[in-house]
């Protein structure tokens, strides 16, 4: 026995006052019908309808249990109206994880202007530079910089991602202005934790091979925190730009190395699901693309060459 259709049926017998109106209402046959009641009747236990030739007529029981199922076909009815409406509008609460320093630099204005457009969508932003699980943990998307591996995940790509090797122009009075790898000897590296130390670009195994090998050094998972060093002299940063392009624009990083500079990476909005995907996770997805620009708004400015006056 469905449930849910013999609660139905039950309720159209006592609305329609007999079997053969709730049919005619259900579409389908008396026969049918009668033997929904009968089989809910069964399984509570119950009489629930007193019947006869004419008209049937509610028991005790019968009226409560009108009452109650009566309530809970609405609500069944509300809320599947609700998830209707969830999947053709942008509403409900949209969890979000994202890299810290991209976030703190360049989501707020993103997100004041997704909830303008869509105002019944609310936010949650996580801050985490690890790879979090999203089914796990419950996110809806994690924005991601990478190269992405294969997955049962879904990406799409938002952004192009560069990746650029600068230090301070006092740092590089200091210390010289490397032109190859190997001039990168004496020099200090201000090392992104999160960087993977078997990496092959060439670069970074130089980089780290320095950094293995001498003192003065300095390593953090945070971005800013080594942007912030680099500026003040403490060394070399390979950092993207979305975190060091002001500084070099402004002339208090000098891009170097420009023929090592590693491959752009990507920045990826990651979701679970490719069909039934929610409208508040599609709206956000379509609005991040091309939101950021072509090229992106923080690669607008001509960087300083290696050993351009600034």
């Amino acid at each position: 026995m469905d449930r849910i259709d013999a609660m139905r049926a039950f309720i159209s017998v006592v609305n329609e006052n007999t079997f053969t109106g709730a049919a005619e209402h259900l579409d389908t046959s008396p026969q049918l019908v009668s033997k929904y009641v009968s089989q809910l009747e069964k399984h509570l236990g119950v009489r629930l309808l007193n019947r006869t030739t004419r008209r049937v007529h509610l028991t005790e029981a019968g009226r409560r249990y009108f009452e109650r199922a009566t309530q809970v076909l609405t609500d069944i009815e509300e809320m599947e109206s609700e998830l209707g409406e969830m999947q053709t509008q942008a509403r409900g609460q949209l969890r979000i994880s994202a890299p810290v320093s991209f976030a703190v630099r360049h989501m707020a204005p993103l997100l004041c202007a997704f909830q303008k457009a869509h105002p019944a969508v609310d936010i949650d932003l996580q801050l985490n530079d690890r790879k979090v699980d999203i089914v796990e943990e419950g996110f809806d998307i994690a924005l991601r910089i990478g190269h992405l591996r294969s997955s049962s995940l879904i990406a799409r790509k938002i952004a192009p991602v560069r990746i650029v090797t600068c230090a301070s122009p006092a740092y590089l009075d200091n210390h010289g202005l490397p032109q190859t790898l190997d001039q990168l000897s004496g020099h200090h590296y201000l090392r992104y934790s999160y960087m993977d130390s078997s990496s092959n670009v060439p670069l970074f195994r130089a980089l780290q091979s320095i950094a293995e090998r001498g003192e003065g050094h300095m390593s953090s998972n945070n971005g800013d925190v080594l942007l912030e060093a680099a500026v003040a002299g403490a060394g070399i940063a390979v950092q993207p730009t979305f975190i060091t392009g002001p500084a070099v624009a402004s002339g208090q990083l000098q891009v170097i190395l420009e023929e090592y500079a590693p491959e752009p990476l990507g920045l990826y909005a990651i979701y679970a699901h490719r069909q039934l995907l929610a409208s508040k996770v599609r709206a956000f997805i379509d609005f991040m693309e091309g939101y950021f620009g072509d090229p992106p708004y923080w690669d607008r400015f001509d960087l300083p060459r290696s050993g351009a006056t600034t």
